[in-house]
């Protein structure tokens, strides 16, 4: 078979490095895939993004499957656009992808669906939403309702914290969000204001093939910049699996109460969900799951890890979630740990730089794998070209065993002003 990835970020890199282990593969390309991707010499880059442009190619090129990675083409109507075309791909359409492109969507729907999630409100109007701060007092979390890579949400421990979000959002728009058209038309800032939810954090991703669902192995992301969970928000340093927040029990009420509503209520309002989606939890003491966002493909840096671990044929598991066949799916998982810790670069998240030479890369193992994000192959060299260069990714049999190869990877690799936790996976670590 010949299959195409469609995405150049580290989730896009380990979906078709593990696709490409597949017997029944002939060619893996990436669309535009990156400077790891380069390097591999069974993966195909292909400098295409312009949806109609790469569903014309895939047709040329007869390519029997896509699988979608980021979220800007699924909002784009890449699934739409090769599904009319009777082209075989894995997402969800322009439609069902508002779960995670509009955060005023996702949390009507919540709402709507008695999905637990955080209480909220939804403002266009900057004097409204500071003064719903100020009646609510913080810590508060603010949203934009667009997509923002991973940046578009700031947890405010500080009412000035709040109050500075509100204008980046609405007003100036610093953070580069991509706003959502109103009803009629026209691109409208919007944020949402919910409460502030205590817990911990785990990742919840799924398969769905429009009515079934097979659940992958349990993750936990790490989104802020510095160790113990301090500096601001990023789209992710590191994510380590399985997460142990994420008991039986835990696994079975995400099931019960977020999952499968989700997939029912989208069927029930005409938009059947097929692809990933990712619940993101907050976990209390109770061990009661509330929904904090959706995401409409898999968590990047979680899919490094979950990539590492899945042992079952990954082609075999998209085909059968593109026939409407999970229901009969079992997945198999290595029993061991499979960590990744971010390398980002200088100024990430605000002002990331690009262009630094990147030196000490090692070489592919099946145990230890660096998975590139932001990077880009220029004269026989690997230079920066992202906020998150690189994801360096091991197996190993406990957590902290992982974290040490981890980190004893990371520092043999060097570019210009990288920065990195150095505590990823503490969580799972007992003192």
């Amino acid at each position: 078979m010949k299959v195409l990835v469609v995405g150049g970020g580290g989730r896009e890199h380990a979906l078709a490095w593990k696709l490409s282990q597949s017997k029944r593969i002939q060619k893996v390309y990436v669309a535009p895939g990156n400077g790891g991707t380069a390097r591999d010499p069974n993966l195909f880059d292909v400098p295409i993004t312009d949806v109609k442009a790469l569903r014309e190619w895939a047709q040329q090129e007869k390519i029997e499957l896509t699988v979608v990675g980021p979220e800007a083409p699924l909002a784009a109507g890449v699934v739409d656009e090769f599904r009319a075309h009777g082209m075989r791909i894995f997402g969800p359409t322009k439609a069902a992808a508002q779960l995670e492109s509009s955060k005023a969507f996702s949390k009507a729907f919540m709402h709507r669906h008695g999905i637990p999630t955080a209480i909220y409100e939804t403002f266009t109007d900057p004097a409204l939403a500071h003064a719903y701060i100020d009646k609510m007092g913080v810590p508060i979390v603010v949203k934009a309702d667009g997509l923002a890579a991973g940046k578009g949400v700031v947890v405010a421990m500080t009412a000035p914290e709040a109050h500075e979000a509100i204008d980046f959002m609405l007003l100036e728009n610093s953070l580069g969000v991509v706003h959502n058209a109103g009803a009629d038309g026209a691109t409208v800032p919007r944020v949402v204001i919910e409460e502030f939810l205590l817990g911990e954090e785990a990742s919840f991703i799924v398969l769905c093939d429009g009515k079934n669902v097979v659940a992958l192995a349990t993750s936990q992301d790490h989104k802020r910049l510095l160790d113990h969970d301090q500096g601001p928000n990023t789209g992710g340093m590191g994510a380590y699996s399985p997460a142990p927040v994420v008991t039986a029990q835990v696994h079975a009420r995400a099931m019960r109460e977020v999952i499968m509503p989700t997939i029912k209520g989208m069927e029930k309002d005409g938009i059947p969900y097929t692809g990933f989606l990712y619940a993101g939890l907050m976990i209390d003491e109770k061990g009661h799951p509330k929904t904090l966002e959706f995401n409409c493909r898999m968590g990047d840096p979680e899919t490094q890890p979950i990539m590492m671990r899945l042992k079952s044929d990954l082609v075999e598991v998209m085909l059968a979630a593109t026939s409407e066949k999970l229901a009969a799916f079992e997945l198999e998982w290595d029993r061991r740990t499979a960590l990744g810790v971010v390398m980002a670069a200088a100024g990430y998240p605000m002002n990331p730089r690009k262009g630094d030479v990147i030196t000490g890369l090692p070489k592919d193992d099946q145990d230890a794998m660096v998975f590139h994000a932001g990077t880009t192959a220029k004269d026989g060299q690997t230079l920066s070209s992202g906020g998150r260069v690189l994801c360096v990714t091991v197996l190993a049999d406990s957590v902290k065993q992982a974290q040490q190869k981890a980190y004893e990877i990371a520092k043999g690799i060097h570019f210009e002003g990288q920065q990195y936790r150095r505590d990823i996976g503490f969580r799972a670590i007992k003192s």
